[in-house]
């Protein structure tokens, strides 16, 4: 088993990113009789819920990464509306619910519409980035077990180049809004999705994510981990 400086994965959902670095390593010691596996770096995580593209670095392709962090993602994001939860999407806990009967769909449209360009929003406080060198979900991980919450969160512009409403469905107490998002780098979309419920009155989380397209690599190009 050889594998290519820069190898595409689809990355299912319940892994974290290094979990699919893990897996890649421990396949690739079984089939070449116990070798070690050689580097492998990401060109950005992904949520462990999320599901989509990742572009992995291997051997030599690791020194490629520090550019291809940088290129622009697509994302197809599901936002619930009426309810906001502490991690940003469907893991953490609940901590607001207001019931949504309905959404009009021609202000969904418009509020997306009012979302291209640069935002300055905070980062989810379970996001990967890192403050004082630890990252933020441990912080709010360890507030967590005392009870607390963390409410001193990194604020960051935020540049989305596009917007596009894909579809909307409302249940008995909540509407979901599909979005297609397309974004320069550094960029959270569980940010993204929190600020679009803040324009429609509402608390909002992000129900499902997948990362569709990283620069010009595409998901459809991507290999099943298995």
């Amino acid at each position: 088993m050889e594998y290519p400086e820069i190898l595409l994965i689809d990355k299912p959902s319940g892994m974290t990113s290094f979990d699919v670095i893990r897996a890649l390593r421990k396949q690739y010691t079984a089939a070449n009789n116990g070798e070690k596996a050689p580097k492998i770096g990401h060109a950005g995580t992904l949520d462990p819920l999320a599901t989509g593209l990742m572009v992995l670095g291997t051997g030599k392709g690791t020194k490629k990464l520090t550019e291809l962090v940088k290129l622009d993602k697509e994302y197809i994001a599901e936002i619930r509306v009426g309810e906001k939860r502490s991690t940003g999407d469907l893991e953490g806990e609940v901590l607001e619910q207001v019931e949504v009967a309905e959404l009009d769909e021609s202000q969904v449209r418009d509020e997306l519409r009012g979302m291209v360009g640069v935002l300055t929003l905070p980062v989810s406080a379970y996001s990967a980035i890192k403050k004082d060198g630890v990252p933020m979900y441990k912080r709010a991980r360890k507030a967590e077990e005392k009870g607390e919450v963390v409410t001193d969160v990194p604020i960051r512009d935020m540049e989305v180049l596009q917007a596009e409403f894909l579809a909307l469905a409302c249940l008995d107490t909540y509407c979901v809004v599909t979005v297609r998002f397309y974004v320069r780098s550094g960029v959270y979309i569980r940010s993204l999705a929190e600020e679009f419920g803040k324009r429609m009155g509402y608390p909002a989380t992000l129900q499902h994510l997948r990362r569709t397209k990283v620069g010009e690599f595409v998901v459809e190009d991507a290999r099943a981990l298995e």
